[in-house]
């Protein structure tokens, strides 16, 4: 499916670069994928690494992509709105399909912003989709049709796996749990290494040891159909050594401090899409914009 289509990138970083080497990984040609980044190193060394066409700023081609991929940041999103809309809008047949990965940018915002328009997607890839291992919240405006939730898929699943959720809300959950979530990961890493020194293991030693340890009870988690709860209590023999660390953390509220965590990422979510729904909409009433 996707191998027939154009694709425009506004935007060429991290999150771009591996949603391009996954998507001509699955067939898509080099030729149907335009660039657009200000930095002419960074449109240098996408053109070098994976031979797609590359541009300075938007032009009527870009525009009217099958497939907008807006890759910035939040700040920028306005702005690009508006350049791209009207060339979106002289494309043959409407507009084509938008997805933002752009962090806070609200739904019913993007809508505005682009006129009405209604092939909108809002995505929350995390950065695994650099290793391919990406896992990906997607949220449309209401009726978008098959096809399009088929190709947003398809985009995402280009660098990992997806999930479909509903609207901003449930995004922002997706955004506490796997769009932070590797820096969770991270963080136990971490603490995992600093404990294998003290206990006089090396710095290497540890991170092997903290790393192989995560990927290889995910994949436990990920190919076992009983409840996590499960696999937890079979590794912990009361009295033994699991079992004198989990009853460390629970003395400590580890787990009650987690999910709090996560809550505190889901509403600062909400508070960035407000704020920058706020600033525009105050941006557009002092310029005389309906």
């Amino acid at each position: 499916m996707l191998d027939t289509l154009t694709f425009g990138f506004l935007g060429g970083g991290n999150m771009a670069s591996a949603l391009i080497g996954g998507l001509i990984a699955r067939g898509v040609p080099a030729a149907s994928i335009r660039v657009v980044d200000p930095f002419a190193e960074a449109r240098e060394r996408l053109a070098r690494v994976f031979g797609v066409q590359t541009l300075e700023a938007p032009d009527a081609a870009f525009g009217g992509s099958d497939v907008l991929v807006l890759a910035i940041k939040p700040q920028q999103f306005h702005e690009a709105a508006a350049q791209l809309a009207p060339q979106m809008a002289a494309r043959q047949g409407g507009g084509g399909l938008v997805i933002s990965v752009a962090a806070g940018i609200r739904l019913e915002d993007m809508q505005r912003w682009f006129g009405g328009h209604a092939r909108l997607v809002r995505a929350m890839p995390n950065t695994p989709a650099l290793a391919g291992m990406g896992m990906t919240g997607l949220a449309a405006v209401a009726g978008l049709s098959a096809q399009d939730r088929d190709i947003a898929t398809a985009v995402a699943e280009a660098v990992g796996q997806c999930i479909w959720v509903e609207g901003d809300a449930q995004i922002d959950a997706v955004t506490a749990i796997s769009g932070s979530g590797p820096a969770y990961v991270f963080y136990f890493i971490e603490a995992m290494e600093r404990a294998a020194t003290e206990l006089g293991l090396t710095a290497e030693q540890g991170r092997k040891l903290a790393v192989q340890t995560f990927r290889g009870a995910a994949s436990l988690a990920d190919q076992s159909t009983e409840p996590v709860a499960t696999l937890r209590e079979r590794v912990t023999s009361k009295g033994g050594t699991t079992y004198a660390a989990l009853t460390t953390m629970d003395a400590g509220g580890i787990a009650d401090v987690f999910v709090r965590a996560m809550h505190a990422a889901a509403a600062r979510g909400k508070e960035m899409g407000a704020e920058f729904g706020r600033a525009r909409s105050a941006d557009e009433n002092k310029a005389g914009n309906p």
